[in-house]
């Protein structure tokens, strides 16, 4: 027997483990190989650990920082103006007129300045209690002195005691001890000039100057009362939107804010719903302001802008928690006031935050943040008062405006069932994807097997079905008899649409999926034609299809493949001459024209299209060589006029319809009972 070596191929591991031939284990392992990293090292060794990388999103990270200490200081009533400034060599400042960093000896380090201390030293600073803020952004001591230790060079001036002091900094080292310049008697608060380091973020990066305008006009919403004065170097900003100068100052805080956000763009309420509650429950202060837009704000739903202490927060936190659970309990509460808390009943906060657009800011002592760069927070306090900051004037808002609380309220809902069709046909659409189609039994289809050139006639009764089938083309055209008069889709819920045998056997038949799982290309005929009696009954029942079309398969029409066949309301035939009208002004029409002249003419009126021999109804409304179709088309020109109008004929609300009829009945020339 042959024996085979079983020593292990290190050939996959080398990459990550090394070659076992050349990096052999060490042989000793002692105090000397642990290093030390003192100061502000750790920042420069590893900067992903304090501002999440060292790419733009990071690079404009040390700018947050900085102005986040001026935003403190306003926040905390001590300065009502900040500056910021670009300039030529990725340069920025920002200065502030508040109290000025401390600038005499520290204590425990009483060769150092307290400006220095905090500098240069992790962990360091005058938020950790809330002696010196009630709130602030910072809290772990570590913003400006990253900002510091990732700085080429930075420059610090504090005017103070109507004094100007300053001092140098390289790489997060001090270039010399705190210097003194002189009096400044019209001068307070700091000023923070720096260039970062191009050995942490590369000689490419820079400052982008719409991005540091951006993040500069949002403080200045979240902040009333403070001015921020923004000044960039022309060579910046040339060909760019970006002025050169500007002062951003908000009265209407994050009302303001959110209705520039909005723009031109048409909202579900007339008003924002927008307020301010200082110290809720003892916890600092919170803001707020919503609107809901059909038209959405360019994201796939709505959006939610968050902040605690004026610093963003992009993954939300607790205190978006508390804003959903007050908008979606408020909602839920006038629900059941308007006597509609079963339908509302369905309703989740990701229905009431759909096409909404959301701003928040809340103002608490020691938040507490998941990671450093503070993206989420995660204060439990935050959910609590928010909802009892926002709940109440909520329903108070709601109570004050009914009609625009009821039509919030119906949006919403609407939303509601969206979700919930969707998953239906998500579930639909999984179970259907490993069983064989089944077509409805009444439905006679066509030999043809793909889409083109054929077509489906949608009939309306047995009757009406049977002679259809008999004038029919088997190869191309296909034959559904409908069941009386389909649901009005328009003044029903989704789940009563889902649930509707006749509009399932429809679906069915055509192959696709209602709303916003519709698509084209499963749809199994090239035209889709309702053909109804040519009376009034028949008009309705084409008037009620036409809208399920319309509501819940649009594209069908704007594709052109929805028509509308006409077939005659009377038959005239005088000796051997017969003529079909298609309504009375065409038999009156036929009567002054071909049948003009002495002698009797004959006029037999059908009574449906079950009435009509299968010959004669495919004579004049099947064969595509004799038949006359009609094109159902939008105006998408005109598409709030047409969904205005068929909500009014069509909607929930009778009392629309009342109107129309009161208002069109002068038009009416003639009323047959």
């Amino acid at each position: 027997m042959s024996s085979k070596s079983t020593k292990p191929n290190l050939t996959d591991t080398q990459a990550l483990f090394g070659d076992s031939k050349k990096d052999s284990a060490p042989t000793a392992y002692t105090a000397e190989d642990i290093e030390v990293l003192e100061g502000l090292e750790p920042v420069r060794k590893r900067p992903g650990m304090y501002i999440g990388g060292t790419g733009a999103q990071a690079l404009h990270h040390l700018f947050a920082e900085v102005l986040d200490n001026c935003m403190d200081e306003a926040v905390a009533g001590f300065a009502d103006r900040i500056e910021v400034s670009l300039e030529p060599g990725n340069w920025l400042s920002v200065s502030d007129n508040g109290r000025g960093i401390p600038i005499d000896p520290h204590p425990k380090f009483k060769d150092k300045s307290a400006l220095e201390v905090i500098m240069t030293t992790l962990h360091s600073g005058g938020k950790f209690s809330s002696k010196v803020y009630q709130t602030s952004g910072g809290l772990h001591g570590v913003g400006v002195s990253v900002v510091n230790a990732l700085s080429l060079q930075l420059e610090v001036e504090v005017a103070r005691n109507r004094t100007l002091y300053a001092q140098s900094f390289a790489r997060g080292i001090a270039q010399g001890p705190l210097r003194e310049l002189g009096p400044t008697p019209n001068r307070r608060g700091t000023l923070v000039r720096f260039s970062p380091d191009p050995e942490i973020f590369g000689d490419k990066l820079s400052f982008s100057p719409k991005r540091v305008f951006r993040m500069a006009r949002a403080k200045a919403y979240l902040r009333r009362g403070v001015r921020i004065r923004w000044r960039c170097d022309a060579s910046l900003v040339e060909g760019t939107d970006i002025p050169t100068e500007a002062e951003f100052h908000f009265p209407g805080g994050l009302s303001d804010f959110l209705k520039e956000r909005l723009g031109s763009k048409t909202t579900i309420t007339p008003e924002v719903f927008d307020g301010r509650v200082e110290k809720p429950g003892g916890h600092g202060s919170v803001e707020w302001a919503v609107t809901w837009t059909p038209q959405g704000f360019g994201e796939a739903d709505g959006f939610t802008s968050s902040y605690c202490n004026t610093v963003p927060t992009a993954e939300g936190g607790t205190h978006v928690a508390g804003l959903r659970a007050a908008l979606t309990k408020g909602l839920k509460a006038y629900a059941d006031t308007a006597g509609l808390g079963k339908k509302a009943a369905i309703i989740t906060a990701d229905d009431v935050m759909t096409s909404a657009g959301a701003m928040v800011s809340v103002f608490i002592t020691e938040p507490e943040f998941q990671g450093q760069t503070k993206e989420k927070l995660a204060s439990p306090i935050a959910t609590k008062a928010v909802e009892a900051a926002v709940r109440d004037p909520f329903d108070h808002w709601l109570a004050g405006a009914p009609k625009e609380a009821a039509k919030l309220l119906e949006w919403v809902i609407s939303r509601a069932e969206d979700r919930m069709r969707r998953r239906r046909e998500k579930e639909v659409s999984r179970k259907s994807a490993t069983r064989k189609l089944r077509l409805p039994g009444k439905l006679a289809d066509c030999s043809r097997s793909g889409a083109k050139d054929t077509e489906i006639f949608l009939v309306e009764g047995d009757s009406a079905g049977g002679s259809a089938k008999q004038a029919r083309n088997r190869q191309t055209q296909a034959v559904l008899p409908l069941k009386g008069k389909i649901l009005n889709v328009a003044s029903n819920s989704a789940d009563k649409i889902a649930m509707n045998q006749e509009i399932r056997d429809l679906t069915q038949a055509l192959g696709v999926h209602i709303g916003s799982a519709f698509d084209l290309s499963k749809l199994r005929y090239e035209r889709v034609v309702i053909m109804t009696d040519a009376d009034v009954d028949g008009d309705h029942i084409a008037a009620l299809l036409i809208t399920f079309f319309y509501k819940t398969m649009p594209e069908l029409i704007t594709n052109g493949r929805l028509f509308l066949a006409l077939p005659p309301l009377d038959r005239l035939s005088k000796k051997n001459k017969s003529a079909y009208a298609r309504d009375d002004d065409h038999r009156e029409q036929l009567l002054a024209t071909e049948f003009a002249g002495p002698g009797k003419v004959d006029i037999s009126r059908f009574k449906g299209l079950g009435e009509m021999m299968p010959a004669q109804l495919k004579e004049t409304t099947m064969d595509p060589s004799k038949r006359t179709l009609a094109r159902i088309t939008i105006d998408l020109d005109n598409l709030p006029t047409t969904e205005a109008l068929v909500e009014t004929l069509m909607g929930k609300k009778p009392e629309l319809r009342f109107a129309f009829i009161q208002e069109h009945a002068k038009f009416v020339e003639e009323l047959d009972v």
